[in-house]
């Protein structure tokens, strides 16, 4: 989707899931699965996770550095095309 106040093209796909899982993790987990093996140089990505409770967790690239590493039970969770490019 075109941004047209900022001029920049928009990736905006939604999903939903049922989970226990920390909010953030999940977020730093699905951004993760997203940026695996794909060249992002140059764009900017994050995710926004929104809880049923009404909090919203937002995930950037910079969340993932540090050693970081994806929890293998969110994992699982995660749709086969993504889980797969954590693997």
């Amino acid at each position: 989707m075109h941004e047209r106040f900022s001029d920049v093209w928009i990736c905006k796909d939604l999903g939903r899931t049922t989970t226990e899982a920390d909010p953030a993790e999940l977020g730093r987990t699905l951004l993760a699965a997203y940026l695996a093996g794909r060249d992002s140089r140059g764009e900017t990505f994050r995710v926004v996770v929104r809880a049923s409770n009404g909090n919203q967790t937002v995930a950037t690239p910079d969340h993932l550095t540090g050693g970081w590493k994806a929890d293998p039970a969110i994992r699982q969770a995660l749709p086969a095309y993504l889980r797969d490019t954590l693997a």
